[in-house]
């Protein structure tokens, strides 16, 4: 007789995980008494341990699935690119999947955004937006133009350059004296904003520092980099749209780049394809990734004006060329996850849904606005978030070191839903294929866990 297979646990795959693996965005040591969870698989908006037990994924694996684990149209069309290409170089190469990619992205993106450059993954993005647009004004003639000017509580990245345009002090501080040195200016973030103050006034308000900051240093900035409407890594602290478009007249008027850092907010996730849209402005570098494969293969890319590439089109001779690559560069499975990722955009009515599932988050977390240990809660679209406070008159917030969104996630996996708060900001970022019951599961499972969280 066939010896039986032993069986597989969560355990055994967690120990030897943890033999291994250094997890990122991770104090390792944590694993000690939290446990460390096995996935075998996905479905929908479920993932699925080693011994049956099924987690609602509230945040889409870090924000990028859009349609759902194992979604059937891109396991469709990535068993399809595998029966003729899996990668090649794209140097003095190129397939059918990059152009066909490129094509729809030009088509759906704000007017003026014509040439595609291909990355791997969001922070190669932003360094390839902060380096292009450097050397343009480089082989304009204009060499002094060598600053970034950023937001404060803004995140764009690990790396070195995506770190220096970013001030998510937790994030950023360790590397300091790594990073250059760049611009910052106040938030907009609505948060701030005073009793009775719209959004869009306070916005309006805050960007008198940008201003400043513009007729400050034109001469010596390249680029203004942001996330447009909501800083997603900075406790998803949102902005009203008035201020982008401010931003794109100020821009013209200082002959300063706008990088619109969409890495997070794209492909539907504020209520329009395009965080941008909302302002009716078009930057002239646009950094996307994340739900751009929904979820499946890592892939970004920076579209840019046809004006900003012809700086770089010269003979060999001028050395003028964009000399950055990646091996990855353009890779055929991941494009072919993405072509099929706009096309469930293409043949369904994605925001249409959207629109009716924020309206219902909005609803089912309305109790919370009374609640006598919520700051705030606020909404963008299929973005939305509870900021914990220890005392809500006076807005003060929990000690970090106390954890209380720690305590949020527990309770979370404990009850099958996958929370995983940012320092004391609770958030639901779901795939769009989320049910209205599932809804209801997720914020009940958030509402007795942020109840655990903030007992004395």
């Amino acid at each position: 007789m066939p010896m039986s297979q032993p069986t597989i646990t969560n355990a055994a795959l967690a120990a030897r995980d943890l033999s291994v693996v250094w997890h990122p965005c991770t104090q390792m040591k944590d694993h000690e008494h939290l446990p460390m969870i096995p996935i075998r698989r996905g479905e929908g908006v479920w993932l699925e341990d080693f011994e049956g037990k099924r987690y609602l994924d509230a945040i889409s694996s870090w924000w990028v699935n859009l349609f759902g684990h194992c979604n059937p149209d891109i396991n469709a069309a990535l068993v399809e690119q595998l029966g003729t290409l899996e990668h090649t170089l794209l140097a003095g190469f190129t397939h059918p999947a990059a152009i066909e990619l490129a094509e729809r992205l030009v088509s759906v993106t704000p007017e003026g955004l014509e040439k595609v450059f291909f990355a791997d993954n969001g922070s190669s993005a932003i360094e390839v937006a902060l380096k292009m647009s450097f050397h343009y004004w480089l082989n304009r003639n204009k060499p002094g133009k060598t600053k970034f000017i950023t937001l404060e509580n803004s995140y764009h990245g690990e790396t070195l350059g995506a770190l220096a345009v970013g001030n998510v002090e937790l994030y950023r501080d360790t590397y300091g004296p790594l990073l250059m040195e760049t611009i910052r200016v106040p938030s907009p973030d609505c948060y701030l904003r005073e009793q009775g103050e719209s959004c869009a006034d306070y916005s309006r308000r805050a960007f008198v520092h940008m201003e400043q900051a513009l007729e400050r240093h034109a001469d010596e900035v390249c680029a203004v980099i942001v996330e447009p409407l909501v800083q997603c890594a900075g406790s998803m602290r949102m902005y009203d749209p008035v201020y982008l478009d401010l931003l794109r007249e100020a821009c013209d008027r200082y002959n300063v780049h706008l990088i619109a850092d969409e890495i997070a907010v794209g492909f539907g996730r504020t209520g329009t394809l395009f965080a941008c849209e909302q302002a009716d402005i078009s930057p002239d570098f646009m950094c996307l990734s994340k739900g751009l494969t929904g979820g499946y293969l890592p892939l970004s890319t920076v579209l840019t004006r046809a004006s900003i590439y012809e700086a770089f089109y010269q003979d060999y001779e001028k050395l003028s060329a964009f000399l950055h690559s990646h091996s990855y560069t353009g890779n055929a499975l991941a494009c072919r996850a993405a072509l099929a990722t706009l096309d469930i955009f293409s043949n369904n009515n994605v925001l249409e849904n959207n629109h009716a599932l924020a309206a219902h988050m909005a609803s089912a977390t309305e109790d919370f606005r009374e609640h006598p240990h919520v700051a705030e809660v606020r909404q963008t679209g299929m973005i939305l978030a509870i900021e914990l406070v220890k005392d809500k008159p006076g807005r003060v917030p929990y000690a970090w070191q106390e954890r209380r969104g720690l305590e949020v996630y527990r309770h979370g996996l404990e009850n099958c839903v996958l929370l995983r708060p940012l320092g004391n900001v609770v958030y639901f970022m779901p795939p769009y294929v989320i049910s209205k019951d599932e809804i209801d599961t997720m914020v009940r499972v958030a509402r007795d866990g942020i109840q655990k969280a903030v007992a004395d």
